[in-house]
């Protein structure tokens, strides 16, 4: 079983900063591209930041320069860095990883599956 676990999320004041963590955990193989979706109760599910294995990352144009997306393989872990907040942030953020299990690796089966976490709420309100 393949499991992310965000936290990190909560309460914070615009400008302020946050840091969300998502921890994969599982019958891993390998991890490829990494990323944070978010999504608000009326909104589809966007595209924040993405992670490759070789560390290239990319952002959407509202976020960029203001968060910092990273990973450690080692430890399994995909972070988000939100610095200068705005009230347009608020949302559920969702950390997701393609990965390739045993099971995928022994199947032949490289490209894996997408997995998601179960999301944590980020509020940005004065």
């Amino acid at each position: 079983q393949v499991q992310l676990v965000e936290s990190g999320g909560g309460l914070q004041q615009p400008g302020e900063s946050l840091t969300l963590s998502c921890v994969v955990s599982g019958n891993i193989s390998t991890i490829g591209m990494m990323g944070w979706y978010r999504q608000g109760p009326v909104k589809q599910r966007d595209l924040v930041a993405t992670i490759s294995s070789t560390g290239s990352t990319d952002y959407v144009d509202d976020v960029l320069g203001r968060f910092i997306i990273s990973r450690d393989d080692a430890k399994k872990t995909v972070n988000q860095q939100m610095n200068s907040l705005k009230p347009e942030d608020t949302d559920v953020y969702f950390c997701y990883a393609r990965i390739t299990t045993y099971q995928d690796a022994i199947a032949g089966r490289r490209a894996g599956a997408v997995y998601w976490g179960q999301g944590t709420q980020v509020t940005v309100s004065s």
